[in-house]
């Protein structure tokens, strides 16, 4: 979606992520389970911390599912997550559960939680926002 705002964009895994070298800005996320970010996206902002101080950082988490997305919380580790990074904004986008796609164990608590299936993301609320960090990205570039 940055693409769309020509901007040049390279979409990578976060694990694929050896570097920082020749990036000027990063947006990272992560899906969120139990109210917690993934353990390797964590890793790769703990392990960059430093370097992303120095950047323009916005982090987004993938998760609350359901019509009204539930739960409403933020991520328990989204705040320090933020102050770690320097991060501009921390945005909290409402996710996708496709039990087809769930192994044994998390099909169970899939089962207990009660949790629905379905595609529950809002691809307006997420087109706004990135074209608000396009926005900010080109006025820097313009100063």
């Amino acid at each position: 979606m940055l693409a769309e705002h020509d901007l040049n964009v390279r979409v990578m895994g976060i694990e694929d992520v050896t570097s920082l070298d020749g990036v000027d800005a990063v947006l990272a996320g992560s899906a969120v389970y139990a109210g917690h970010w993934l353990k390797p996206a964590r890793e790769f902002l703990e392990r960059h911390a430093t370097e992303l101080k120095a950047k323009p950082v916005w982090l987004f988490s993938s998760g609350p599912i359901g019509d009204p997305p539930k739960p409403q919380e933020d991520p328990v580790d989204a705040s320090p997550l933020v102050e770690l990074t320097g991060a501009r904004d921390h945005r909290v986008f409402a996710g996708k559960l496709d039990r087809r796609a769930l192994n044994f164990g998390e099909k169970a608590i899939v089962m207990a939680l009660r949790a629905p299936e379905g595609d529950f993301r809002d691809w307006d609320e997420i087109r706004e926002w990135a074209a608000g960090i396009a926005r900010t990205l080109d006025a820097t570039e313009s100063s």
